[in-house]
């Protein structure tokens, strides 16, 4: 009895571990960026981003800046960050691995 005790508190601690560690992992970016009225749109930062050579995959908005899924044009395959309203690069992430940061 003592040991499926022990043996349930351990699967319920490594699962919840499991399931919290990434969202801490991809170190997710917040924007204080005032109403959506004031946001540039996806598709504009879309199309500047393809014009820097980008290839974007998917964008979002996820705690209140956009989020693109797509390629650099040196090639990386990232996850990046933008505020919404000046469109401004925050964030590029390759597989959990910070490529840049806004100081």
């Amino acid at each position: 009895m003592k040991y499926s005790v022990m043996t349930a508190a351990m699967v319920a601690f490594l699962a919840t571990t499991g399931v919290s560690a990434p969202a801490f992992a991809t170190g997710k970016m917040t924007c204080e960026a005032g109403p959506q009225s004031g946001w540039k749109t996806r598709t504009e930062l879309e199309e500047n981003l393809v014009q820097q050579g980008w290839k974007v995959k998917k964008s979002k908005v996820d705690g209140g800046c956009y989020e693109v899924y797509g390629t650099t044009p040196e090639g990386d395959r990232v996850e990046a960050y933008f505020h919404p309203v000046s469109l401004e690069k925050l964030l590029v992430l390759r597989r959990g691995k910070e490529l840049y940061r806004k100081p």
